[in-house]
């Protein structure tokens, strides 16, 4: 209860207002019925909160279905490393993880991006921040994926910071998240920095699924570099009986030499399939990179595709295909 207070003119007006009967009113906020009482002294929460049960059981309704608040951003550094940024706050029983914070700004590498938060029980966990911008060395690495609640999907990995000189890298994806354990779709693979003169970042790994069921997350994509492609990241594996594998990331382009290589396709559960293999980058005045190898189905399923190898842009030469999963894995 807030804002509500009594003056000094005895302990009689007190004692009064206490057992007054009392209205939920709006927010969180108790009002009394019938004559306002003149305000000094603040009231208690413990009397607000005995005072009016309606209020009380409201706010802690509301709660339950509240999604986990922002991480923080990191802060930024000239000369030094960008801060990392906070992560996620958890949710309520039916609320969402929150989002990680975002890296900050580093004049030698970025921050690295802030975990999502977990969901609650029914409900997905949050996305990682993106990473921080860097500009002498490498972008910040994006956060993780907060693990889903018993019934939640896994969060999205963060995307990673950008980076700028000659040979700076940019930042890897952050990982998706785990599935929680009755639900079957993971977290996606965040995907990697762009490096405007340096190597791009490569892809974060797509998250596993629940253990029994359900499809392992997509590898994140690798970002785009300007003397290299990153690599994509490879697809999460599959739950134990009825899943599916994560396709792998697709390799990041550059107008450089070499493309970035496709990501793995996950492997599969007992029976589904396994994922494809991602395709390889594309090559500037180089070589393509490679496509990923295909997942595996160990028992009963296919293996997956292998991705196509990126195309030569200019001079260059396409990569090797990836290779089929077998189908024993």
């Amino acid at each position: 209860m807030q804002g509500q207070a009594f003056d000094a003119r005895g302990v009689e007006a007190v004692r009064a207002h206490q057992q007054a009967p009392h209205t939920a009113g709006t927010g969180d906020t108790c009002r009394r019925s019938g004559p306002t009482v003149s305000a000094v002294a603040p009231v208690t929460d413990q009397h607000a909160a005995t005072a009016c049960p309606a209020a009380a059981a409201a706010a802690t309704g509301a709660g339950a279905t509240r999604a986990g608040g922002i991480g923080g951003a990191g802060g930024s550094a000239f000369g030094t490393n960008g801060g990392a940024g906070g992560t996620g706050g958890a949710g309520g029983l039916f609320g969402a993880g929150g989002i990680g914070g975002a890296g900050g700004r580093g004049t030698a590498a970025g921050g690295v991006g802030g975990a999502g938060g977990a969901g609650g029980l029914f409900s997905a966990g949050g996305a990682g921040g993106i990473g921080g911008f860097g500009i002498d060395n490498q972008g910040g690495a994006g956060g993780s994926g907060g693990t889903g609640g018993l019934f939640g999907a896994g969060g999205a990995g963060g995307t990673g910071g950008s980076a700028y000189r000659t040979g700076a890298i940019g930042g890897a994806g952050g990982a998706g998240g785990v599935a929680g354990y009755l639900n079957g779709s993971a977290g996606s693979g965040g995907t990697g920095g762009y490096s405007n003169a340096g190597t791009g970042g490569a892809g974060g790994s797509g998250g596993a699924s629940g253990p029994l069921f359900g499809f392992g997350g997509t590898g994140g994509a690798g970002g785009y570099g300007g003397s290299g492609g990153g690599a994509g990241g490879a697809g999460g594996a599959g739950g134990a009986l009825f899943a599916s594998g994560g396709a792998g990331g697709a390799g990041g382009g550059t107008t450089g030499t070499v493309g970035g290589a496709g990501g793995a396709g996950g492997k599969s559960g007992a029976i589904g399939s396994g994922g494809n293999g991602g395709n390889g980058g594309g090559g500037g005045a180089g070589t393509g990179g490679n496509g990923g190898a295909g997942g595996g189905g160990p028992l009963i399923g296919n293996g997956g595709s292998g991705g196509a190898g990126g195309a030569g842009v200019v001079t260059g030469q396409a990569g090797p295909d990836g290779s089929r999963g077998l189908l024993l894995g």
